[in-house]
């Protein structure tokens, strides 16, 4: 199970292609082995038949020239004709010495089994490397107990089978190489429809309710299609729904609170003539309206569904505008060190700069550094405060809806209305970009925006 686990990391379509090649390999390498076996079985054994016959041959001249006593120099001459080749060699057992013609060969290295054989009266033939060639060594019995040897050099054979085998080798190699090709690009179509299903999927996560699966006429593929488009269309459909009721809902709001603020603003006006528990009621009153104020105004932007209206802006010249007209007694750092542009709309980009600094002050102990800088394409912004810290198993859900950490639950304005952040993710979302906290070198919290930046 260990060794399949580094497989098992692989994308489906590498996996698709190894098993493609690794069939392929099998296939083909079995069939170069069965080609290679016969093959090389069929010309080893026509080259030793023939080399076979021909010394039969052979040693029938020489049976000849040996009964011809009176002729010792025709029988010199005819093992200088037998040799053909200067390969070859013909050697001669005769009265207790050797005569050799053609290629040297010295009869000490012929194997003595061989010889043996042949000088009990068995024919024998054996391939063996003599003097770094290989060979064939056809032993035959002469009348008298003479013995005839001829070694056939198969030094063109060997070359033969060595170009086959490298051929086939050759052949099993690319055969491989084909399969991983024809696999990875078998399972780059045959995952298409799961890649444009997480595709979708992907941007249906990131807030385009509009993302569909193209239509597909396979029997397979169509159920999946359909079903993926339906819960889109329902999804699309519920959301549209509820960002239409908290409209109408904060809508409705506005006048009536309205007139809660003018009230409230009479109330603080008089409060000098009030008795010390009125005029605390008519503080946490007046905290509570214009909290209540804030949330109405930030669930009527999170509602909006106007499209966005980007602008080329540089980042580093919009932030400093931003803090230097929040103003206040303690001024966050900003840290731009060149120009990083951003097509962006202003509107939602100084919401997503003020609530995050609105966050800083009011749950981290206000924003110290504001940074400005560029990453490959895209453009980031990254605000550290002087607080705790967020917890890692909090940094995500500190961006939903009425999530306000420690102080749910708490009242007055330094509680909040719990969507800032959840603001200032939905505009980056619009944005095509992402927001996260990570921890700030030397403690605290840094939060960090990132936005596609100007295409170069």
């Amino acid at each position: 199970m260990l060794n399949r686990l580094p497989l098992r990391r692989l994308p489906l379509r590498h996996r698709v292609g190894l098993a493609f090649a690794l069939v392929s390999l099998v296939v083909t390498g079995l069939f170069g082995t069965v080609t290679w076996n016969l093959a090389t079985g069929y010309l080893v054994d026509q080259r030793v038949e023939g080399a076979t016959r021909q010394a039969d041959v052979n040693v029938r001249l020489v049976e000849r020239a040996l009964a011809d006593r009176t002729d010792s120099d025709g029988l010199g001459d005819l093992l200088t004709g037998l040799a053909g080749t200067p390969d070859t060699s013909v050697l001669l057992h005769r009265g207790g010495s050797w005569t050799t013609s053609g290629r040297d060969v010295d009869p000490e290295l012929l194997p003595r089994p061989l010889l043996e054989l042949a000088q009990s009266g068995t024919p024998a033939r054996q391939r063996l490397t003599i003097g770094g060639m290989p060979a064939l060594v056809v032993a035959v019995p002469l009348p008298g107990g003479d013995l005839f040897v001829e070694v056939f050099p198969l030094d063109q054979l060997d070359a033969t089978l060595r170009f086959l085998g490298l051929l086939l080798a050759a052949g099993v190699a690319i055969s491989a190489v084909l399969g991983l090709a024809l696999g990875h690009r078998a399972g780059r179509r045959a995952l298409l429809p799961l890649t444009e299903l997480t595709r979708a999927a992907g941007r249906v996560a990131g807030g385009d309710l509009s993302a569909r699966l193209p239509d597909s006429h396979d029997a397979e593929l169509a159920p999946l299609v359909a079903t993926f488009n339906r819960t889109a269309d329902d999804l699309e459909q519920r959301v549209r729904r509820d960002a239409r009721f908290a409209a109408d809902v904060s809508h409705e709001l506005r006048s009536p609170l309205t007139t809660l603020i003018n009230a409230v603003a009479v109330l603080r006006r008089r409060r000098a003539e009030l008795p010390p528990a009125a005029q605390q009621a008519v503080d946490l009153l007046d905290g509570d309206v214009h909290r209540f104020r804030r949330m109405v105004l930030d669930l009527l932007e999170i509602s909006r569904s106007d499209s966005l209206e980007r602008e080329p802006w540089e980042l580093g010249e919009l932030v400093r505008e931003l803090v230097a007209a929040r103003g206040g007694s303690h001024v966050p750092q900003v840290d731009a060190p060149e120009p990083v542009p951003v097509p962006a709309d202003r509107r939602r980009l100084d919401q997503v700069l003020g609530n995050l600094l609105d966050n800083a002050d009011a749950h981290g102990g206000g924003a110290i550094r504001v940074g400005v800088s560029r990453h490959g394409d895209r453009a980031r912004i990254e605000v550290d405060d002087a607080g705790p810290g967020v917890p890692p198993d909090r940094r995500a859900e500190v961006f939903e809806r009425f999530s306000r950490g420690t102080l749910a639950g708490s009242r007055g304005d330094g509680g909040g209305t719990g969507l800032g952040l959840s603001l200032v993710a939905a505009h980056v979302r619009r944005h095509g970009g992402r927001v996260w906290i990570s921890e700030r070198p030397g403690g605290g919290a840094r939060v960090v925006v990132e936005l596609p930046g100007e295409q170069q």
